[in-house]
């Protein structure tokens, strides 16, 4: 059990495209969280900086790590390997920071079934039509359409994974999300419980598929 003097753990995570990247910069702007950087042995894209938006890594380095079992979690996703550091995630915990995952469902689950002694709280985005899931991707990949035709295949395997997380919730306008994302963790850290509609998102994700 997490105690008032230790920082929490949320995680939000998402399939490619639906925006959580944006909300986790803005919940660790405005709010006492600090961003766990990932290690990854993907190459950086325009304007990333090496440890501010990854720690960029060769993938001999990355295995090393694994084998010397350093990450809290790590996944290989799209050839390339993406993992958080644990020692640098307790640290910052141990101090009463609060730290936000960027990270797939794969790696939500692995930091699960740690049993951590810290309170964790787990968010699921979804983007509010497959139309605009596409948009997106094609901007963020330069309108690399083959990139973003396999990152669409992906997603009907990540979307379903949304019935694991402790809120989900539709990204189809940045503010009411960021507001319904902050609004939850603090009721969670107060130990107040709040649901969702998920009969409302259950329909919303079936379309999302079809």
């Amino acid at each position: 059990m997490s105690d008032n003097h230790e920082g929490i753990i949320v995680i939000l995570s998402s399939p490619s495209g639906a925006g959580k990247t944006s909300l986790v910069k803005e919940i660790s702007s405005q709010n006492n969280f600090s961003i766990s950087v990932s290690h990854t042995t993907r190459k950086a894209r325009r304007n990333e900086i090496n440890g501010v938006d990854y720690f960029f890594v060769k993938q001999d380095e990355f295995k090393n790590l694994i084998s010397k079992k350093k990450f809290l979690e790590y996944a290989k996703v799209f050839n390339n390997y993406y993992g958080s550091s644990g020692d640098i995630v307790f640290k910052k915990l141990d101090k009463g920071t609060n730290v936000i995952f960027d990270i797939d469902w794969k790696g939500t689950e692995q930091i699960k079934q740690k049993n951590l002694k810290y309170k964790i709280i787990t968010i699921f985005i979804l983007p509010p039509s497959r139309k605009e899931l596409f948009k997106r991707l094609l901007n963020r990949d330069v309108n690399d359409e083959k990139n973003a035709l396999k990152r669409m295949k992906q997603f009907e395997k990540d979307v379903v994974h949304w019935k694991n997380y402790d809120l989900v919730v539709i990204n189809d306008n940045f503010n009411k999300c960021y507001e319904k994302i902050i609004k939850y963790i603090n009721l969670k850290k107060n130990n107040i419980l709040k649901d969702y509609d998920k009969n409302e998102i259950s329909k919303h994700v079936l379309n999302l598929l079809k």
